[in-house]
């Protein structure tokens, strides 16, 4: 519902402060608080060492801190987060980090190292769905006691072999490594559970924020905690509001009832055109859309059937019309503001130069396969595009539609002869795309390895996959980045894969709402530096 006008802006925030449901939005919004209107829907947990959805990922990213940070004014950029410095031993196994001196959770507490080593290691005892950007680490519940120690102002943990600093770092970055206050957290735990039921509805942070509230699929309040070690948050408030249709956001948006609106389609925005109360910005996002096609089809493991499919997609035109504003053309595995991911477009669509290669391949004409698609109007409208275009030179394709669960099921089972998908970074270093597009150590369908989307298309990368864990362990970055940059430009002219698009985030603000940061490919929303 919509709070009445006849409501105060302070008497209605008190209400919600007070723990009523955030159900209810402002006539104007106040001038402290910053009403944002999202799909938070995603939520399964808010536990920091348990949470792996955007939705709560954005909400942590305010709420707690990491060792390492990434600056959210230049994505991708490390910088100093709860430690003031790091180090890595001689060996390349042993990484220090020293804490810095002066902060304090939200309870008061003191952050030590000790907090820290506690973290880091109930993540792994946790054992929740993002514990493997640590456990890659060779931590495990029977070892992490003796893997990850403390000493002073300083946490330390070692690692099962040598990788490469950077990529070390960048996972330190994820949600999953947020520090939570020890104390405060094995204070509310219950029957061995490190706090995590009490975490699913609380907060236990050094960050900029403190949980007030939390309704699942309708919102939460945040409030701004004096003293924060990045400097005091500029908006002593933060509402969400759970609304996952644009229409809804726009029409909010445009009569002041919120600051931010985060799901316009591009029929919304282009509405908001001229609105000189409303600013668009743009950023990109993490996930990347492509076509994955079966290698157990003979047609499609012929090399020249593949090249003319990357020929026979109409990618400008796509995102130029159906796409416009929420993906931009994109042709690698990595998206832009990762280290080493390519931003060239080398595939234009070129129907006399696929017919050429579909001839040269010796595949009998007509060829007639399936593409697996999710039955959502922007897929619907992807695929359909494809089959118009795959039709002109020679391929037939039929469209399979389904629920996400059956065309993912089919994919992983490797059932699909063309799926249409999309992929986002598990954490903000290279690898993790890397390792899902360019490795597949066992091809066997007994293998079952579904994380591997090599191995989901019965694809064997071959050299690709020993440079992809050369690139992991390189020490330097420069080098590193180089080395992806080389595994990107072979993989999308080998692979079974047609890479097309990368989301692009379009944000409505009003157009007193300024620096407000997505986060870019890395995906985490940050409250603090708003101001209006």
């Amino acid at each position: 519902m919509i709070l009445t006008r006849g409501i105060g802006r302070s008497a209605a925030l008190a209400i919600l402060m007070a723990g009523a449901a955030p159900a209810a939005l402002f006539a104007e919004t106040p001038a402290d608080t910053l009403v944002i209107a999202d799909a938070i829907d995603d939520i399964v947990s808010i536990d920091p060492h348990e949470a792996f959805e955007f939705s709560g990922l954005d909400l942590n990213n305010n709420l707690y801190d990491t060792l390492v940070e990434l600056d959210p004014t230049k994505p991708g950029e490390l910088i100093p987060g709860l430690a003031e410095s790091w180090s890595v031993s001689e060996d390349g196994l042993t990484f220090s980090f020293k804490i810095k001196s002066g902060i304090t959770f939200a309870s008061g507490n003191p952050l030590t190292a000790e907090d820290a080593a506690y973290s880091l290691k109930r993540v792994i005892k946790l054992d929740k769905t993002p514990a493997f950007i640590l456990a890659q680490f060779g931590f495990t519940k029977d070892n992490v006691d003796e893997k990850i120690t403390f000493d002073g102002d300083t946490v330390s943990f070692t690692t099962d072999k040598v990788y490469a600093p950077s990529f070390v770092y960048n996972c330190l970055t994820a949600g999953v490594a947020n520090i939570v206050d020890m104390k405060t957290v094995e204070e509310h735990a219950v029957d061995g559970d490190m706090g995590n039921e009490w975490l699913k509805s609380n907060s236990a942070g050094t960050g900029a924020y403190v949980l007030k509230s939390f309704k699942p699929n309708e919102g939460y309040i945040l409030e701004a905690r004096p003293g924060y070690w990045r400097g005091d948050a500029k908006i002593k408030n933060i509402f969400m509001q759970h609304i996952p249709e644009g229409a809804t956001e726009r029409l909010l948006l445009e009569k002041g009832d919120i600051d931010i609106a985060r799901k316009l389609t591009p029929t919304d925005v282009e509405g908001l055109s001229g609105n000189a109360d409303v600013t668009i910005t743009s950023d990109v996002g993490g996930q990347i859309y492509y076509l994955a096609m079966n290698q157990k089809v003979e047609a499609l493991a012929n090399p020249d059937v593949l090249d003319a499919m990357r020929y026979a997609v109409d990618y400008t035109g796509m995102a130029d019309t159906i796409l416009k504003g929420q993906w931009g053309v994109h042709q690698a595995f990595l998206p832009k503001g990762f280290l080493g991911a390519l931003d060239d477009t080398p595939f234009t669509l070129d129907l006399a130069k696929a017919k050429e290669l579909l001839e040269k391949s010796g595949v009998p004409l007509p060829l007639k396969v399936s593409i697996t698609v999710r039955n959502t109007q922007d897929r619907m409208d992807i695929a359909q595009s494809i089959q118009n275009t795959f039709g002109q030179i020679g391929i037939e394709l039929t469209l399979d539609v389904g629920d996400g669960k059956q065309v993912l099921e089919k994919y992983r089972a490797r059932q699909h002869e063309i799926t249409l998908q999309t992929w986002g970074p598990d954490y903000p270093d290279p690898h993790t795309n890397a390792s899902t597009f360019a490795q597949n150590p066992d091809n066997s369908d007994e293998a079952k390895a579904t994380g591997y989307l090599a191995w989901r298309t019965a694809w064997d990368p071959g050299e690709l996959g020993a440079m992809t864990e050369a690139a992991v362990v390189e020490p330097d970055s420069a080098k590193r980045a180089e080395m992806y940059k080389e595994i990107q430009e072979k993989h999308r002219q080998d692979s079974a894969f047609v890479l097309m698009f990368q989301e692009m985030k379009e944000t409505g603000l009003r157009t007193n709402v300024k620096d407000f940061y997505t986060g870019g490919a890395v995906d985490s929303a940050s409250y603090w530096l708003v101001t209006k």
